[in-house]
């Protein structure tokens, strides 16, 4: 199992109120006590901070605010002696607009090698103010911002599917590979164990940049669809170019994708034998908790990935989601619950989406392949809903005009001991209070308040691990579904293992002879799970 550190919010050890390398250092014994295979830190490179560190302006060294590049060979060596493997954020999209290449391009002008490094284009109109074409940033607005050139005549335009302080870069240039591999080199020499792929289904563009039109992402049907810069097929070759690069060395290096594609079998693409290891299973993640929906997204996942001969790759929440406490806190299988804007206007009951998150967490730990957890997820965690207007800092707040309150609220950072903010965040001296505000109620959420409490959100993801792990038929292999009442998932692993999941049906026995291994929530006195259970048994 992985675990992802969202840097600037996991533990910041210079008082500063922001998550840093140091601060990372120190809970490093944590994970590792946890029972976590490896770590993936979001980035932690030289950026200007327009979206968090996914602006990057240099791939090869350490943002200051974070640290320093020996402070980050200390880590990995640190991470490597604990038994904890080291995975990197890869941002191969965009760039800052405050990195080099990007400064050359604006100096260099229209229809030069610097400006070919990006995608720059004249305008439609006769005057050049036109945009070039229909495309949308995901963060609100239009994709493209025009440029003021050195002699001050408004000039071209350049492309971000992001923030305007993102230029996308333009894979069809062979610096930008190259470039490229020669980061991935520079972390890989230096002992990280992979990378996690950012935006990895959008790095391809169709030639002559056509507008969208009335096309729909993602699809409404599971049908192919030809979209002009999201899933082309042309992105594969990049990724086979990665893989040869990751063999080269005598440890391979590993990859796992950040692929937003709209159906299993459009994944299980980037994971044939010459391209990337694995992608989180995003189809899981939005999946609501129903059996019938649950079930199908978990058996479709499984058929794809096995004919590339892949491990899927699951997940309930991470850095750009809504914590799985409020998603599955709200009516289930009304729409998609992604953001935080999806279900603001939904009623909320926190004690179930609790007892649903604890029930989801055992369901995807039992399934085959790997698993990662985000922050928090082991303290149960509920996103902040209520923060400050005046704390927004995602860029999607501004660019949405204020209409949408972005990621923020699965962003804050966490708490480690204390009754009150910063919670152990930060040191006792610190300077600053932490860059989002934590609530007041985290007081009993914390890592040392469950410590010691065997009912806790972190016992139960403490003994799931030390379970998965001593028990051969769990992680990689094969899972045959039995017989189980509408509104509950049974499925065996192994000849020894069994899974129940209850999610909406009276309480279903265990197998004849089981014994109980953990459960999320207390069975019947007669041993039956109850709803919004999922119990693990021997048999």
């Amino acid at each position: 199992m992985i675990y992802q550190v969202y840097i600037r919010s996991f533990a910041d050890g210079d008082g500063d109120g922001v998550g840093d390398i140091s601060g990372l250092r120190r809970r490093l014994p944590y994970l590792a006590d946890l029972g976590v295979d490896a770590v993936w830190i979001n980035p932690w490179y030289p950026s200007p901070m327009k979206d968090a560190g996914y602006d990057v302006s240099d791939f090869r060294d350490i943002e200051p605010i974070f640290g320093t590049l020996a402070g980050a060979q200390a880590m990995i060596d640190e991470a490597h002696d604990l038994g904890l493997r080291v995975l990197l954020d890869i941002v191969p999209n965009h760039l800052s607009d405050q990195h080099e290449w990007f400064q050359q391009a604006l100096a260099a002008g229209p229809g030069s090698c610097e400006r070919d490094r990006f995608i720059f284009r004249d305008g439609r109109s006769a005057g050049g103010d036109v945009q070039p074409n229909d495309w949308q940033s995901s963060f609100g607005g239009p994709a493209w911002t025009r440029v003021t050139e050195a002699d001050g005549r408004p000039g071209q335009w350049y492309l971000h599917l992001f923030a305007p302080e993102q230029p996308d870069v333009n894979w069809s240039n062979p610096e930008v590979g190259a470039e490229y591999d020669e980061t991935m080199r520079f972390w890989f020499d230096r002992g990280v164990d992979g990378f996690r792929i950012d935006v990895a289904h959008g790095l391809a563009k169709a030639e002559g940049l056509p507008d969208v039109g009335s096309t729909v992402w993602p699809p409404p049907s599971p049908d192919r669809v030809d979209h002009p810069h999201w899933d082309r097929d042309d992105v594969h070759e990049i990724y086979r170019r990665w893989r040869a690069l990751a063999n080269d060395y005598d440890e391979p290096r590993v990859f796992v994708a950040e692929a937003w594609v709209h159906n299993s079998r459009r994944l299980a693409r980037y994971l044939r034998p010459d391209e990337l290891h694995t992608a989180f299973n995003f189809e899981f993640l939005l999946a609501p908790w129903q059996a019938a929906a649950m079930r199908a997204s978990i058996a479709e996942t499984l058929s794809a990935h096995e004919a590339v001969d892949a491990p899927p790759t699951w997940v309930l929440s991470n850095h750009d989601t809504v914590r799985e406490v409020s998603r599955y806190a709200r009516p289930q299988g009304v729409r998609e619950l992604r953001n935080l804007n999806d279900l603001l206007d939904l009623p909320a009951d926190r004690e179930l989406g609790t007892r649903r998150a604890r029930a989801a967490a055992l369901l995807m730990l039992a399934l085959p392949g790997g698993a990662y957890v985000y922050q928090g997820e082991e303290l149960g965690l509920a996103e902040v809903e209520d923060l400050p207007e005046e704390a927004l800092q995602d860029p999607t707040w501004e660019h949405s005009g204020a209409t949408n309150r972005g990621r923020d609220g699965c962003r804050v950072p966490i708490p480690w001991c204390g009754d009150q903010p910063p919670f152990g965040f930060s040191p006792p001296d610190a300077t600053a209070a932490p860059w989002l505000p934590q609530p007041a109620s985290w007081r009993s959420q914390t890592a040392a308040a469950q410590a010691g409490d065997d009912a806790s959100m972190l016992a139960l993801y403490r003994r799931a691990l030390r379970i998965r792990r001593a028990r051969l038929e769990l992680g990689d292999g094969r899972l045959e579904w039995l017989d189980a009442p509408d509104g509950a998932l049974a499925f065996a692993r192994g000849e020894g293992f069994v899974c129940i999941v209850n999610m909406s049906s009276r309480p279903p026995s265990p197998p004849e002879r089981a014994r109980a291994l953990l459960s999320s929530g207390r069975l019947t006195e007669d041993g039956r799970v109850p709803t919004d259970t999922t119990a693990w048994f021997a048999r």
